[in-house]
């Protein structure tokens, strides 16, 4: 992951000698040779996939710097947020991958905590998905985490209450339900105790008001505050995100060409699932 861009740009080569030193390992050997078990893990993926964004940025960004240039607004959805956030200009790449790797460590402690996971439902809407989990949660924690687009919705719970959604979920009418290959019920309370390491983390590291608006994932708006910005991230990690109100909310604002930036094209889909009019680009890394 990232090898031909940190090979042919130097620009995105240093974002990953720059990481090594914030992190104290390397990790372009590990994004580029893995092992896969190490790079699969939360606490290891998360500074993956925030370096190898934003070294696709910089990709974007020679070989296309009027988008750059043009661009008015950006989204992220989940770790995505932070690259958004360097993007706009509201903290520093250091200061993002520091608070990417200590987000992801300490979402790993409470994954580790309470065995738990997520799982997709494909073919519901929001109300039969609540109902879902209504009757499948048995005590237990089950919520929905990403709203993601129409008929894609993910839950996340203990490992019993999703295997119990999975298997419920055909009879109320579900097309799917896609277990997913994560650490832990990410964006639910399972994640409480994250949240509480994250605020120390965000407490020392200095924000500037955005550059251009970046729509937050907790309520689908874009904020100015930092102060506002700073507590919506501490938030995002145990409230669901709201990824199609807020590609909405841009639609809304006017908003018709987008540009995703960095591994895979998940996010062209989910956008093309929202609107199939919108122009959406893919850069490779």
């Amino acid at each position: 992951m990232g090898r031909r861009l940190a090979e042919s740009l130097p620009a995105a080569r240093t974002l990953y000698d720059r990481a090594a030193d914030v992190l104290g390992y390397d990790l372009a050997q590990l994004c580029f040779e893995g092992p896969a078990e190490r790079l699969d893990s939360t606490v290891c993926s998360q500074p993956a996939l925030f370096v190898t964004s934003l070294a696709a940025l910089e990709s974007l960004r020679d070989e296309s710097p009027d988008v750059i240039l043009s661009c008015e607004a950006a989204a992220g959805l989940s770790l995505g947020e932070y690259t958004a956030m360097v993007f706009a200009g509201v903290m520093t790449f250091e200061d993002g991958l520091m608070l990417v790797q200590r987000r992801g460590a300490a979402m790993q402690e409470a994954a580790d905590a309470l065995p738990s996971g997520m799982v997709s439902i494909l073919g519901l809407e929001r109300l039969q998905v609540e109902a879902l989990c209504d009757k499948a949660r048995g005590g237990e924690i089950l919520e929905i985490a990403n709203f993601l687009c129409p008929g894609n919705i993910v839950i996340s719970g203990t490992n019993a209450a999703c295997e119990r959604a999975a298997e419920l979920a055909p009879s109320l009418g579900a097309m799917k339900a896609i277990p997913l290959a994560v650490a832990g019920a990410f964006h639910t309370s399972i994640m409480k105790p994250a949240d509480k390491r994250l605020t120390e983390a965000l407490a020392d590291v200095p924000m500037k008001k955005p550059r251009i608006p970046v729509v937050s994932n907790v309520d689908a708006r874009a904020h100015d505050d930092p102060e506002e910005i700073r507590q919506l991230l501490i938030q995002q990690v145990v409230q669901p995100v709201r990824w199609e109100d807020s590609i909405r909310a841009l639609l809304g604002e006017g908003f018709g060409e987008f540009y995703e930036v960095g591994p895979g094209r998940v996010l062209r889909g989910l956008l093309r699932r929202i609107d199939r009019s919108l122009s959406c680009q893919s850069v490779d890394v």
